[in-house]
């Protein structure tokens, strides 16, 4: 699985990677993690960086859902993400995931990145969910009944792939990481064509290294969290 990424790149370098217009409110993630609200690119707004929520709900859906993950191998056929995956693909920027190992008396956090630390993007699908009216019960403030429309929530979810020799010491899985050359088919491309592009990214320009357990919680997200650590220094649970 894809449960926590880094995205720490500067706005200009991202604004260069990526061609897009990066707002002011931008600000250096380490330890991006499911229901919080990250930046994504989207076809129906290729020019510009927005932030969505990380954990789709299916627009047909009664309540919230929160899938932060789609296989490749059945993305296509799950009701979950079949319409997304025809018309609502985006790019998920990055420059870096972790990964736990796990070392039987526990798990060890890794981040795997490439060898340069440069931004890339993981391959995802969006969809914009319509919360259920809900009655305010307004009678007994002397208006009446009246319902409310709750803002939509605009989602999105990371597609997943079998891990390349590299990252295949440390799990079973691993994001889809697109080559440059590869997202604007992935954003606007054939549905089939896209298919052809979730396979594991080559490892020869990848690393991976230990990193400190304090990843394991949301709660931190500061650049120390990105620093090599000496594996082995004790397992883990799983990320929180």
């Amino acid at each position: 699985m894809c449960g926590r990424y880094t995205l720490h790149a500067s706005p200009e370098r991202l604004a260069e990677r990526f061609g897009v217009a990066v707002p002011d409110s931008f600000e250096p993630r380490y330890n991006c993690s499911p229901g919080q609200e990250l930046p994504v690119i989207t076809s129906d707004d290729p020019d510009h960086l927005q932030r969505f929520t990380w954990g789709l709900t299916p627009s047909w859906a009664d309540e919230k859902q929160g899938l932060i993950n789609a296989r490749s191998e059945t993305v296509r056929q799950k009701r979950s993400f079949a319409d997304a995956y025809e018309s609502r693909r985006c790019l998920v920027p990055a420059d870096g995931f972790y990964e736990w190992a796990d070392l039987g008396d526990g798990k060890e956090p890794y981040r795997v990145a490439f060898e340069d630390d440069r931004p890339f993007a993981m391959a995802g699908l969006w969809e914009r969910w319509e919360p259920p009216t809900q009655q305010l019960g307004l009678e007994s403030f002397g208006g009446g009944d009246a319902a409310a429309d709750p803002e939509p929530l605009e989602t999105f979810t990371v597609i997943t792939t079998e891990p390349n020799d590299l990252v295949s010491e440390l799990h079973h899985r691993m994001a889809v990481v697109l080559a440059p050359d590869e997202e604007e088919t992935w954003l606007d491309g054939d549905p089939d064509a896209a298919s052809e592009l979730l396979d594991p990214y080559p490892d020869d320009e990848l690393e991976y290294f230990c990193v400190s357990q304090r990843v394991n919680s949301p709660a931190n997200d500061d650049s120390e969290l990105i620093e090599p650590v000496t594996a082995g220094s004790g397992g883990s649970d799983d990320p929180a």
